[in-house]
């Protein structure tokens, strides 16, 4: 299957009135924020397609029974992202989404809302580490002025500059388990020495971008690490790649900020990967990066969902990386 002006009052009274069911904490000692709001329910590319809100419905049913809610930081979606989009977003291709794909532009942009709101609440020191359960996904956007890899805004990249301008973090770290290769994160960064993107992904799927030959260029050259896993790869393959390379990175680089694109199309039976990642194996790789978050930037960890199209697996995942991040 092909993948391919924020209206600050009109969203914010739908996030206000799609909030999650949950009660934001208010006095806790949690230290894990999660962003969830209905908001992610409104948008569907076509009826049959796998990036569906059925995925934020299967998470939310899952973290539910698990009856953890307790422990985490429950999120509002306050932020609006109007101008933080222009940080990496061309303002043609802003425009193209909105006039073009309104619900779309509404939805993503409240993924990018959600982004921010987990940077705000880790940068004041709300809580250590955030997942936000956003969709749909923002690795593969682009600026071409439509969807891109079922992607309309980059979240992690918008995020990543965001603690940079607003909180002045310096380095920032984004590393990428998705099945498939966050070609626009790269393509964002490419030249830029203040982001370590770190991804693992097989080379030959969709976008067939992230060859490990591309390291960066210019000042940035070195600071774009990617590794490519063949299809059937499992949890000893994406560990020994964090472990061998991610880690030894880590320890150069010395983030402020570490980040995650946290896609679980690289689980075991996704619609659209072939790996034989398991839950234990996603639980591993959430312990090794919130090792690196708590060594050098004081536990300071988001994680973002990107793809995962199993809607059981996906949202079996989605629970063990929130499990290793309570540990």
């Amino acid at each position: 299957m092909q993948r391919r002006q924020f209206i600050s009052s009109g969203l914010a009274a739908t996030m206000l009135l799609g909030a999650s069911k949950w009660c934001l904490a208010k006095d806790t000692e949690a230290k894990v924020g999660l962003v969830m709001d209905k908001v992610f329910l409104q948008h569907h590319i076509s009826p049959d397609h796998p990036e569906s809100p059925a995925r934020y419905q299967a998470i939310v049913s899952a973290i539910d029974a698990l009856e953890i809610t307790n422990r985490l930081f429950m999120l509002a979606l306050n932020i609006a992202p109007n101008n933080w989009l222009e940080t990496v977003h061309s303002k043609q291709h802003i425009e193209s989404i909105r006039e073009n794909t309104p619900r779309a532009f509404l939805v993503a942009s409240a993924g990018v809302a959600a982004a921010l709101a987990g940077v705000d609440a880790i940068s004041n020191k709300q809580v250590e580490y955030v997942f936000s359960a956003s969709r749909p996904p923002g690795h593969h956007a682009l600026n071409t002025g439509k969807e891109e890899g079922f992607c309309y805004f980059n979240n992690i990249a918008v995020a990543a500059r965001y603690a940079q301008q607003k909180y002045g973090f310096k380095k920032i770290l984004i590393v990428d388990w998705d099945y498939h290769h966050g070609n626009a994160t790269e393509a964002m960064f490419y030249d830029d020495p203040s982001v370590l993107f770190f991804s693992t992904h097989d080379h030959y799927a969709y976008p067939g971008t992230g060859d490990p030959k591309r390291r960066g260029a210019g000042k940035g050259e070195g600071y774009n690490i990617n590794v490519h896993l063949p299809c059937g790869a499992n949890n000893k393959d994406i560990i020994t790649a964090f472990e061998r390379v991610l880690l030894p990175a880590a320890e150069t680089f010395k983030p402020d900020f570490v980040m995650v694109s946290a896609g679980f199309d690289s689980r075991i039976n996704d619609l659209l990967g072939c790996y034989l990642v398991d839950d234990e194996g996603f639980k591993t790789l959430t312990r090794i990066v919130k090792a690196i978050a708590n060594q050098y930037c004081n536990g300071r960890l988001l994680s973002i969902l990107e793809g995962g199209y199993n809607l059981k697996g996906n949202a079996n995942a989605v629970v063990s990386h929130i499990q290793a991040l309570l540990e």
